[in-house]
C-alpha cells in the first residue's frame, strides 16, 4: 500500500495546532507520506487508482491546513510510475511537471526540496517542503543514465522496486527473492553520483542487503516495520535494519496495518516497532515514514466502500502485499489525522523517551541523513 488513507479525527485544524504547543518547535519530517484528501467525492475523481501518484494531487485549503496543523515541515511525496499499464518514463516525467505546477500554485504554502538546507528553509518560512520520491525504478528502462534526468528534475529519492520484480531486482512479494541485478548495480552507482537517496522500502531481502553493501552512500528504508515483531514481507529483518544503520542509513517506521499480525495496527504497535528499530539500529538512524496523510476521514461508511474498490484493484493488479485484505484499513486508527505526530511524541515520552530522542525520531535523524546524501 502507498499513499492511502489519512485518518479518523474530525476535530478542526485549529485544535490540532493547539494540541501540543510545546512541541511546535520540533522539526517533523515524514519520510514517506502525502498531501491529499482521502474522503471520496461523488462521481469520477482523481485518486481512484490502485497506486499513488499525481492523480492524487488534491491540494485544497483543507489539506494544506491539516498538514500545517500536524506540525509537519517536510514530506517525501510519491510521484511517478509505481505500477500499471502507463509507460513508466513518460508517466513519471509528466507527474513531475504536474507537481511542479501544484507547488507554483501555492508559493506561500509549499516549496520543492532539493537540499537538506531546503528542509530547514521550509520550516523557517512556514511552508511545507515537498521531497520528490519514486516508489519504483522501472522508469529507468534499460538506461541507468536516466538517473541524471530525474535528478536534474528534482527527484531526490528513488526506491529500487515496488512489491513485484523489475529490471533491478525483486520486490518483497517476488518469490525468487533475486538480489541486485547487474543493471541494478549500474543504477545504484548512478544514483550515488547524482546524490539521490537509494530507498529499499518494498524490496526483497536480498536486494536490500546487496544495495546497502554496493552503495557508496548510505541508503534508506523510508517506510517499513520490523519483521522480528511481525513476520510479513513488507517488514524488514534485523539483518537488513542493522546493515542499513551500520552504513549510516535511515529507517522510517510506517503507520500501517503490517505492524500487526491481524492487519489492524494500533498506536502501541507503532511505538513497539520504533522501539525495536531503535534497539537494533541505534537512536540516530530511526524516524517515521507514515505512508499516509494528515487529513481526516469524515464519513467512514463511504470511505470503507471506496476502500473495498481500491483494495480489489490492488489485488487484481497483483501488487498487493501479504497482509492486505479486502477491508484492510491502510492506516493506524488511533494514530491518525492532524494530531498524529503530537500523539506519537506523547506516547514515546510515556515510554520513557527523552525529548532529544523524540526530536531525532520525528525529524532530525532524516535531516542528518539528507545532509549526508544530498550535501548541506
Amino acid at each position: 500500500m502507498a499513499g492511502a488513507a489519512a485518518g479518523l479525527m474530525t476535530a478542526p485544524s485549529a485544535l490540532a495546532a493547539a494540541a501540543q504547543p510545546g512541541r511546535r518547535d520540533m522539526l517533523i519530517v515524514n519520510a514517506l507520506g502525502g498531501l491529499y484528501n482521502p474522503n471520496p467525492s461523488p462521481g469520477p475523481e482523481r485518486g481512484d487508482k490502485a497506486v499513488p501518484g499525481a492523480d492524487q494531487i488534491r491540494l485544497s485549503d483543507r489539506v494544506i491546513a491539516d498538514a500545517r496543523a500536524s506540525g509537519m515541515n517536510a514530506v517525501n511525496t510519491t510521484l511517478g510510475y509505481v505500477a500499471g499499464e502507463d509507460e513508466p518514463f513518460e508517466y513519471s516525467v509528466k507527474e513531475i511537471g504536474q507537481w511542479d505546477a501544484a507547488i507554483r500554485s501555492r508559493p506561500k504554502d509549499l516549496m520543492k526540496v532539493l537540499t537538506a538546507a531546503d528542509i530547514e528553509r521550509a520550516r523557517a518560512s512556514d511552508r511545507i517542503g515537498l521531497i520528490y520520491g519514486f516508489q519504483n525504478a522501472a522508469m529507468m528502462g534499460d538506461d541507468a543514465a536516466r538517473a541524471d534526468i530525474f535528478a536534474n528534475l528534482g527527484v531526490r529519492i528513488i526506491q529500487l522496486t515496488y512489491n513485484l520484480a523489475n529490471q533491478l531486482g525483486d520486490g518483497s512479494m517476488a518469490p525468487a527473492n533475486r538480489g541486485l541485478t547487474k543493471f541494478g548495480h549500474e543504477v545504484v552507482e548512478r544514483l550515488n553520483l547524482n546524490r539521490v537517496m537509494v530507498d529499499l522500502s518494498h524490496s526483497g531481502q536480498r536486494i536490500c542487503l546487496d544495495a546497502a553493501r554496493a552503495s557508496k552512500q548510505p541508503i534508506s528504508i523510508n517506510h517499513t516495520g520490523c519483521r522480528a515483531l511481525i513476520d510479513l514481507p513488507r517488514n524488514k529483518t534485523d539483518e537488513e535494519l542493522r546493515l542499513v544503520a551500520s552504513k549510516g542509513g535511515f529507517v522510517g517506521i510506517y503507520f500501517m496495518p503490517f505492524l500487526d499480525a491481524n492487519s489492524v495496527a494500533k498506536a502501541s504497535d507503532v511505538v513497539a516497532h520504533i522501539d525495536h528499530a531503535v534497539n537494533v539500529c541505534g537512536e540516530d538512524h530511526v524516524g517515521i515514514g507514515t505512508d499516509g496523510g494528515t487529513t481526516a476521514i469524515d464519513d467512514m461508511a463511504a470511505y470503507r466502500k471506496k476502500l473495498l474498490e481500491q483494495n480489489a484493484a490492488r489485488q487484481k493488479a497483483g501488487i498487493a502485499a501479504t497482509g492486505e485484505k479486502p477491508d484492510t484499513m491502510p492506516f493506524v486508527e488511533d494514530l491518525a489525522g492532524p494530531t498524529q505526530f503530537y500523539k506519537l511524541a506523547d506516547l514515546l515520552a510515556a515510554k520513557g523517551y527523552k525529548e532529544a530522542r523524540i526530536e531525532k525520531i520525528l525529524g532530525t535523524n532524516f535531516l542528518r541523513y539528507a545532509r549526508d546524501v544530498w550535501g548541506a
